[in-house]
């Protein structure tokens, strides 16, 4: 059974920097490409950044220069290093196996003073 479980969401003030963790079970993370999503309250799900399986990284304008998504495939765990946040990062982020049904629960970003 696949399971993603994220974390490392929390409270944070503009400008500070955050990261976030998917540990999968179930599924070896190096065998296909991953990527992180969030959902804003009221908006839909967007993509944030994704890693193919050749480990080349794709970012939404929003965040490039800010964010770099990466993977441990020894620990099975993808990552989401978000740095200069600002307050219209706040969201519920996800994580997701592309190319199939499988999500995180989410975790909460939160981006105030």
């Amino acid at each position: 059974q696949v399971q993603l479980v994220e974390s490392g969401g929390g409270l944070v003030q503009p400008g500070g920097s955050l990261r976030l963790s998917c540990a999968a079970s179930g599924f070896i993370l190096s065998t296909a490409p991953w990527a992180w999503y969030r959902q804003a309250p009221g908006k839909e799900r967007e993509l944030v950044a994704q890693i193919s399986r050749s480990g080349s990284r794709n970012y939404a304008d929003s965040v490039k220069d800010r964010f770099t998504i990466s993977r441990d495939n020894a620990k099975n765990t993808l990552y989401l290093q978000m740095a200069n946040l600002k307050p219209e990062d706040t969201a519920t982020y996800y994580c997701k196996i592309m190319g199939s049904a499988y999500w995180g629960q989410g975790t909460q970003v939160t981006v105030s003073s």
